[in-house]
């Protein structure tokens, strides 16, 4: 099967990856049904999980893992969950992609993998301030679309 990530591609994330600090897992969820870009999918995290031991990649099926899924609200395939990774223990940071990260969003799923392995959103302390006084749960989605 040949490679998604030319070798200069894969040399700047490794550079990248030179910045983490704790173990990331990323959690894929496919489906063996109506499931555009899974595979693909799965390779391209397949191979950026191979770049550094710090970063773990699990692969699940969307209906076989309905349970597991359904903990992190995944509802489509494919699905990436970014989570950190404390031995054995899954943390679960609300960070989620649907489809597959191509383009621009490549360099947002690098950068995501980078801020959950700090633990640390990066957010100033003004939006800091603003989140705190949210007095129901807010539910925010950012859409792309490749063009």
């Amino acid at each position: 099967m040949e490679k998604l990530l030319n070798e200069q591609v894969t040399g700047q994330i490794q550079q990248a990856f030179a910045e983490l600090q704790q173990p990331v897992q990323i959690l894929f969820f496919g489906s063996q049904t109506e499931c555009d870009y899974c595979n693909e999918t799965q390779q391209l995290l397949s191979e950026v999980s191979a770049l550094d031991e710090r970063v773990h990649l699990s692969v699940h099926d969307l209906q076989t893992d309905a349970a597991l899924a359904a903990q992190y609200q995944v509802d489509k395939a494919p699905a990436i969950v970014i989570a950190g990774k404390d031995g054995e223990t899954i943390l679960d940071l609300g960070i989620q992609f649907s489809g597959i990260p191509s383009g621009y969003e490549f360099s947002t799923l690098i950068n995501d993998i980078l801020l959950a392995s700090k633990r640390d959103s990066g957010l100033g302390n003004e939006t800091r301030e603003f989140l705190k006084t949210l007095k129901q749960p807010l539910h925010m989605q950012v859409f792309v679309t490749p063009t």
